[in-house]
């Protein structure tokens, strides 16, 4: 598995109009990357003018179809007029999970 997480810090009253665009984004996503396991975006508790991504791939590979398609390109040159500050972007690798779709077991390591 691939994953990352992202902040994006927007511009005052830039929240809804962002929302909206990710929302455009997620629907393509749906439609368009089976291999895209997870794509979310949070609200940040006590930073209302902030959201987190966590986005979880099947691999490094899936990351780059996501990366590459008409949606997130449209979506990585919109953004800009929404952002206050650079997005800070994080890669992650796995340390250990719980996944309750996965009968409710521990995993440790990367898998």
């Amino acid at each position: 598995m691939f994953a990352l997480v992202v902040r994006f810090d927007l511009a005052p009253g830039a929240g809804l109009a962002f929302d909206a665009l990710v929302q455009e984004t997620l629907e393509e996503i749906q439609l368009r990357e089976p291999r895209t396991l997870i794509y979310a975006c949070h609200d940040v508790e006590g930073a209302p003018y902030s959201r987190l991504f966590y986005e979880l791939y099947e691999d490094r590979a899936a990351f780059d179809e996501h990366e590459a398609g008409n949606h997130v390109r449209r979506f990585l040159a919109e953004r800009e007029q929404y952002l206050a500050a650079p997005p800070r972007v994080e890669f992650l690798t796995l340390r250990a999970r719980y996944d309750a779709r996965k009968l409710g077991r521990w995993r440790l390591g990367g898998g």
